[in-house]
């Protein structure tokens, strides 16, 4: 990017900005590249079960066009479900779950981390440095430059690990823990904090806990915010800068079946409860999701769904919209948006 210089003219400054969209080149050697998009549009959901055989099939979803069903690209490196991803503009990591021999019996689980290139996602994902324990059920936050895989079972662990982007190819760094053991849960984040939220907890149950890693110092505990509104796991979530949608999962209530209900963490109050928004189109959970600075993706879950709903977040009190479908029934799926 060029930047712009001020000029004199009568004793004052006046400066000249260009705006160039896609990229310009003049003859004699001044190339102009456009910067990056700032805004995701895009959302790879990865692994999963589909419909009853694990898989390693990625779909993407193209927000332009979200009414069509969800485009297959290259897939992850191996089968595995109870995965789960994050990302910034150009690349998403999908880390851990577990992975089987036929039958569904002596599970291996994982401590892989997959990388999906945005811009050559016809491609495997190729494998980079894995976390620093096998585990799955486990959920991920990102900023444009690390992500934080927190939570897990094998066994039930509070370990949150930090992928640095820039040297993936390193095992993950053991930070701060969360707050206590627990898995299932689901995270949103921001440049500077990642928010876990729901989960379960062997000693406890069905936790409504939310806990907030601080980047900065995520050496320490992870902080506990205001809670959910009610007990939540195997739900999902995505977020902008401002705030998380925590949707759908399993709850103790009615019989601890699947759920539709959308809950709202706003960031810059989070020791508030979280505040109850319109519910999914149907309940499920065993879900994933992923979204931009307007609107969230929430796609698959159980039973045995290829549904995907999409939550406008400026009128998040709607009843999500239904949209073009993922190209098969999918649950114990991950995803995670960027730039297509």
């Amino acid at each position: 990017m060029v930047q712009p210089q001020p000029a004199v003219y009568n004793d004052k400054n006046y400066t000249m900005t260009i705006s160039v969209i896609g990229g310009i080149t003049f003859s004699g050697g001044f190339t102009f590249t456009a910067e990056v998009s700032s805004e995701n549009t895009a959302a790879w959901f990865g692994g999963g079960v589909s419909p009853s055989l694990f898989t390693s099939t990625v779909n993407r979803i193209t927000y332009a066009t979200d009414t069509a069903t969800a485009s297959v690209r290259g897939p992850l490196s191996s089968t595995r479900r109870n995965l789960a991803a994050a990302g910034n503009f150009t690349d998403g990591w999908f880390g851990g779950g577990y992975t089987n021999n036929p039958g569904f019996t002596n599970p291996l689980v994982l401590s892989t981390v997959d990388r999906i290139t945005y811009a050559t996602d016809t491609a495997t994902a190729s494998v980079r440095g894995p976390l620093s324990s096998s585990r799955y059920y486990l959920a991920a936050a990102s900023n444009t430059t690390n992500a934080w895989f927190g939570g897990g079972k094998s066994p039930f662990v509070s370990t949150v690990d930090r992928i640095t982007f820039a040297t993936d190819t390193a095992t993950a760094s053991v930070r701060g823990p969360l707050s206590s053991v627990k898995y299932s849960t689901a995270a949103a984040g921001n440049s500077d904090y990642g928010w876990f939220g729901g989960g379960f907890d062997p000693s406890i149950g069905y936790l409504t806990t939310v806990d907030r890693i601080t980047y900065a110092t995520d050496t320490a505990t992870a902080s506990v915010r205001g809670p959910l509104s009610s007990s939540r796991y195997q739900l999902a979530a995505a977020g902008n800068t401002t705030d998380g949608w925590f949707g759908a999962g399993k709850s103790p209530a009615g019989g601890g079946g699947g759920k539709s209900t959308v809950q709202r963490i706003t960031y810059a109050t989070d020791t508030d409860t979280a505040s109850v928004r319109g519910p999914l189109s149907s309940a499920r959970y065993l879900l994933a999701a992923a979204g931009n600075t307007t609107d969230g993706w929430f796609g698959g879950g159980r039973t045995s769904t290829s549904l995907v709903d999409r939550i406008t977040y400026a009128t998040d009190t709607a009843t999500a919209s239904v949209r073009g479908p993922l190209s098969s029934t999918r649950y114990q799926l991950a995803a995670a948006g960027g730039v297509q």
